[in-house]
């Protein structure tokens, strides 16, 4: 399908151009969010009409953009998140949660200026970028911790979690241990039965010698 450009769109071209883009994008999110009209001979003279007022608009989007890009860009917020020993969450961070973070501190953004291509399930640092304006770049980071001492420590470098491969080794060798317990324990138990056995066999050895003696003794 091809498009008009209301603004600036990353890749895609600069308000006014004319670009072609897959159906569906244009569908979903260029045309619905007011990013693009239908290229047609209707459209382009409505676009012309509408210029100016468009690139008004942009101006003032950028100098409010620009106010919450200085507050924001390159920032670190911390979410707390419970988390198996490997760092995968129990559940995900979303957009949502992270525009909520943002907003707290003082500024108004919502879940769509914020970009990312899926939620985030894992513990750990992330790098995401904030669609304040076509004009403006920016970015926070969201570190993802089970506490806020955890969340220092992956500031730092340091990976907090258990590789799964670790995990399967320390199991595979308390299971390895597990049987060799076993395995002596079995053989302890048979070594005290074999002497059991032979302290019973003992007495009986003993008395067929004596009944013999007696035997001739009478004989005699």
């Amino acid at each position: 399908m091809e498009v008009i450009l209301l603004e600036r769109i990353g890749k895609l071209g600069k308000m006014g151009d004319v670009v072609r883009v897959k159906d569906g994008y244009a569908r979903n999110f260029l045309l619905p969010r007011n990013k693009a009209l239908r290229a047609n001979a209707d459209n382009k003279a409505r676009f012309e009409s509408m210029r100016a007022d468009l690139e008004k608009e942009s101006l003032e989007r950028k100098g409010e953009a620009g106010k919450v890009a200085a507050k924001v860009d390159g920032k670190s917020f911390t979410v707390i998140r419970q988390s198996s020993e490997t760092g995968q969450l129990y559940g995900s961070v979303t957009t949502r949660d992270i525009a909520s973070l943002i907003s707290s501190d003082g500024v108004t953004i919502s879940r769509t200026q914020i970009e990312l291509n899926a939620p985030i399930k894992t513990l750990g640092q992330f790098k995401v970028p904030l669609a304040l304006h076509p004009d403006i770049d920016v970015s926070v980071t969201v570190i993802i911790a089970r506490s806020e001492a955890e969340a220092e420590r992956i500031a730092r470098g340091e990976d907090v979690t258990v590789r799964a491969s670790v995990a399967e080794d320390a199991e595979a060798e308390a299971q390895a241990a597990r049987e060799r317990a076993e395995a002596l324990f079995d053989a302890e138990e048979e070594e005290v039965e074999a002497e059991a056995a032979e302290a019973t066999e003992e007495p009986a050895a003993e008395a067929k010698p004596a009944k013999g003696k007696k035997k001739k003794s009478e004989e005699a």
